[in-house]
């Protein structure tokens, strides 16, 4: 499992197995966000798999299965809101945890500046560079 923190209540990683639900509860997560569709994996390893071992470690399991056509601002803001939900810190995950990360970023737009967003998910190893004139863009439209 590979944990890689964006901020101290958002963190990501690709695809996690049902054999991590007590690392992620031992991390201190409280809610488990998939962001991955389960057509991408085998039945070992999507959502209601998943769900069930995260829920025996009485932890929230949400899914919000993210495609480049579902990127849309309705599932950013669904993200968003799933986070404000959380009584705690939110694993969110997908095949690689880039997806997790971008629907993080474009949550912040308007929020933190561009260098500030690429800076957090750049720290936890995704260069997400190439958003930077959206996050603007969307900064500008909020401003």
């Amino acid at each position: 499992m590979d944990i890689r923190t964006i901020t101290d209540r958002y963190s990501v990683s690709p695809q996690i197995d049902p054999e991590d639900a007590a690392a992620i509860k031992a991390a201190g997560i409280t809610t488990v966000i998939c962001n991955r569709p389960d057509a991408e994996v085998p039945p070992s390893h999507q959502a209601d798999t998943i769900r069930a071992a995260i829920e025996a470690q009485g932890l929230r399991f949400e899914v919000l299965p993210i495609t480049h056509q579902t990127l849309t601002p309705d599932r950013i803001a669904q993200q968003a809101a799933l986070v404000d939900a959380s009584d705690g810190p939110v694993l969110a995950y997908c095949a690689s945890g880039t997806r997790s990360s971008i629907l993080w970023a474009l949550g912040q737009a308007g929020q933190q500046s561009a260098d500030d967003i690429l800076g957090a998910v750049a720290r936890a190893g995704y260069d997400l560079s190439g958003l930077r004139p959206t996050l603007e863009a969307a900064a500008e439209a909020q401003g």
